[in-house]
């Protein structure tokens, strides 16, 4: 049997990804309790290049957020965003309207689309603990018979995502079809709403000292494997260490063998869109031309402006996992 490894690669900031995924990054903070107003003591933000906070100091980063960590608003087009928060909580709010608080396991789906703005905050809600956050964003590219149409969002509850327990292996499906387990539904014009595109997001947990067969599919996709947390696995005889990626054949089945400690995966999969892609920070479009007249359009119309009264908008304290839709719609959890 043929080698079913291609390539391996260190993880950095963001991974490496391949056609149709555009971008990963995996957040990993270890937040301290909160001051009450949702974020961090203002002493501990000394020393930190607030507004642009992208390095490790005392286990966790700002990012753009000033007194909150986080994102506050920018503007997206012509792909998708699929954010897993598998810890602590994540405060969305956009120029549609439409808001949310959602963690502890939640996935959010957002298509941008012909365009739109939001924010996304990491609001320390317990005052008297730590606020660990764990969380994946993911893009996924939008092809170019759908790079305009109109921005949409759903939640995807960790209470309603298959989770498959094989014994020594849980595999959550948050996309695709895991062994005839077949995922919610992505957004409707999302590139993994067709079957036949072989899109698949996985979050894999193995027990330490154990075996785990990751299945093979017909169709050519690629697909990555993310070895972001454990010791270390070995494929074959090839021995990988943890904060490495795996691209690996589709068409061969891949067993692994888990070494001294629990291996945390995420397994990205699909069929190539094979476009031209052309990239300017939050655009992404097919050519030069379409990204300048994306910049253009924002500078004039701001993707609807902000109805929120902060950049950096959060919800109340108290408040729990909820998500308003643009038309009002107001769902609870």
């Amino acid at each position: 049997m043929a080698n079913p490894i291609l390539q391996t690669f260190a993880l950095g900031f963001p991974w490496q990804t391949q056609d149709p995924f555009l971008f990963c990054v995996y957040h990993l903070d270890h937040y301290p309790k909160g001051n009450g107003e949702l974020g961090p003591d203002s002493k501990l933000l000394e020393g930190r290049n607030i507004g642009n906070d992208f390095t490790i100091k005392d286990g966790w980063r700002m990012y753009h957020g000033q007194t909150i960590p986080g994102f506050p608003y920018h503007p997206h087009r012509g792909f998708e965003t699929i954010t897993i928060v598998n810890k602590g909580f994540c405060d969305h709010s956009d120029s549609l309207g439409a808001a949310g608080r959602f963690g502890q396991g939640d996935v959010q789906w957002m298509t941008a689309g012909r365009g739109v703005q939001h924010s996304e905050m990491f609001p320390l809600l317990n005052t008297e603990t730590d606020n660990p956050l764990e969380l994946f964003q993911i893009w996924l590219n939008l092809p170019k018979a759908d790079k305009f149409v109109e921005p949409y969002f759903k939640m995807l509850w960790h209470e309603d995502i298959p989770i498959i327990d094989e014994g020594n292996a849980q595999i959550k499906i948050i996309a695709g079809n895991y062994k005839g387990t077949q995922a919610n539904d992505p957004a409707p014009n999302s590139w993994a709403a067709k079957d036949e595109h072989q899109v698949a997001v996985w979050n894999i947990h193995v027990d330490a000292n154990s075996e785990y067969v990751l299945p093979k599919i017909d169709t050519l996709a690629t697909r990555t494997l993310y070895f972001y947390e454990g010791s270390e696995i070995f494929i074959g005889d090839q021995k990988i260490n943890a904060n490495f990626g795996i691209a690996l054949d589709p068409f061969q089945e891949v067993t692994i063998r888990i070494g001294s400690e629990k291996a945390h995966f995420l397994m990205l999969q699909g069929k190539p869109i094979d476009e031209p892609v052309a990239k300017y920070g939050p655009f992404v479009m097919n050519t030069e031309e379409e990204i300048q007249q994306a910049m253009e359009e924002y500078r004039l119309t701001q993707f609807g402006g902000w109805p929120w009264p902060y950049p950096d908008n959060v919800h109340d304290a108290d408040s729990g996992r909820f998500a308003k839709y643009p038309d009002g719609t107001l769902i609870e959890k």
